[in-house]
Parts: structure tokens; sequence; C-alpha cells
């Protein structure tokens, strides 16, 4: 579980974060959404600690993140994998190479286990095979894979994903979604996506925090968002004429 409470960000005189409370449970696929310039990428990175926020506490299973010291940073940073929405795989590395790369630098494994762990990893992945090809060589969608792959090689409590459906296709989206809701639920890791694919809030979304404007502005349930009264909301999921005109047809909204 990881709970945010009060949570401000500045970039100079610009107020980004404006006091943002949410708790994220574990064995979910809590989901981060908002329009663009509406905080949610720089919220996801005070998160996971590539940003400081300036007040607010963030915390990971009761350990308050601000407070830490680096070495139990360092600790906590173990415990969190991260799926980049550019991917962020080294072209001059293999595959496998790819995924063994958290374990060369955070642990302590021999050889042979890190080849295991690896091995497994990609296998939970559908990239039995792959291993010995480039990033240059496989398609989108196997690259995200990878990404997965990586960001669970150190069995992680903590998944972030940032937009993992970039550049994909909707059937090879709905792949990864499909990815990672059954990887969250395996591990049982507290999982937090930024996305603006809607369909990833109706399939994989057990929890949406939708951001305006540097605020919390709604948070509820996939089940619950079609039948939001907040209009910011509802105007940023049915952005077309046309689809409100669906929607209004299918509940009879006015």
């Amino acid at each position: 579980m990881i709970e945010i409470i009060d949570v401000k960000k500045s970039f100079g005189q610009q107020e980004v974060l404006k006091g943002i409370s949410t708790i994220f449970e574990s064995g979910q696929c809590n989901l981060i959404i908002g329009r663009s310039g509406s905080g949610k990428t720089v919220f996801l990175k005070c998160i996971v600690g590539l940003y400081a926020p300036d007040s607010g506490s963030i915390g990971f299973d009761g350990r308050d993140v601000i407070g830490m010291d680096r070495k139990d940073r360092q600790n906590l940073r173990k415990e969190i994998g991260m799926l980049f929405q550019g991917n962020a795989l080294f072209d001059s590395m293999t595959v496998f190479e790819n995924v063994q790369f958290p374990l060369d630098m955070l642990s302590h494994m021999s050889l042979e286990e890190k080849r295991e762990r690896v091995a497994f990893c990609l296998k939970r992945v559908n990239l039995t095979g792959a291993e010995k090809k480039y990033p240059g060589e496989i398609s989108g969608g196997m690259m995200k894979r990878v990404g997965i792959a990586r960001a669970i090689v150190m069995n992680p409590k903590y998944l972030f994903c940032d937009e993992p459906n970039s550049g994909l296709d909707p059937k090879t989206a709905i792949l990864i979604d499909d990815l990672i809701k059954e990887i969250t639920i395996e591990y049982n890791m507290t999982t937090i996506v930024n996305t603006h694919d809607m369909n990833s809030v109706m399939g994989i979304g057990d929890k949406v925090v939708y951001l305006s404007n540097g605020l919390k502005s709604w948070e509820g349930s996939k089940n619950e968002i079609m039948h939001t009264e907040n209009e910011d909301l509802y105007d940023f999921i049915f952005a077309s004429d046309f689809l409100k005109g669906l929607q209004k047809a299918a509940t009879g909204r006015k």
C-alpha cells in the first residue's frame, strides 16, 4: 500500500501539485489520469522518488519516503519496478542482458541465480526464444514486454508504469494491460499506472484518480467512472460530441 497525504510540488512560481491525498492498495491496478498539464507526470515522479515534494508525506507500507536517509532510499529502490514510457532499453544489450541489468546493479545474486531469474521473467512475459535479440530487432509490443520483465526481475512490491500503451496498436495495448493486471494480482504488487488511455481505464482500472489543475478532482473505480457527475471528468472521458451522444443514449443522461 502507498499512502499519499497532502503532497505539494512547485517549480519556481508554478504550483504543479496543490495538495493531493489518496491511497493505492496492494494487488490492484491504480490508474492516474488527467489532461496534459494536469500534474499527473509530476505526481508519479514524486511518488517514485524522482522528484522531492515540497511538503506532505508519501508512505510505502508505513515508511515515509520523504524522511528517509540515503541508505533507506536505496533499500526501497530495490522494491520498486519501473516501466518507462519509451521502454528505456539499452540498444547495445540483448533482451536477456537488458532484463539482467537491475540484478547486476542492485542484487548480490550469483551469475547462475541471475540467469535463472531472467529466464523465469522472460518466460512469464512470453518472450522465451527472444533472449539473444537486440531491441532494434523486435516489435514495439515485444519491447514493452521486455520492459515489464526488467521491471519485475527484482521481484518488486511496487510497480510503476508510465504510459505503458504509448505507441502501441489497440490489440497489443490490451495484451500489455492484461499482462500488467495478471502480474499485479499474481505478485500482490501495488501497481500505479500513469495513462491517458481510456481503454486501459475501463480494462484494468481497479482504482482511478483523476487530476485536474494540480488537484485530485475525482477518484473511484472503472465501474463508477462512466456514471460520474463530475463535469470536468465527463468532458475528459467523452472528448467528442459523438461519444457524448452515445453515452447519453446509453444512460439516459441529458
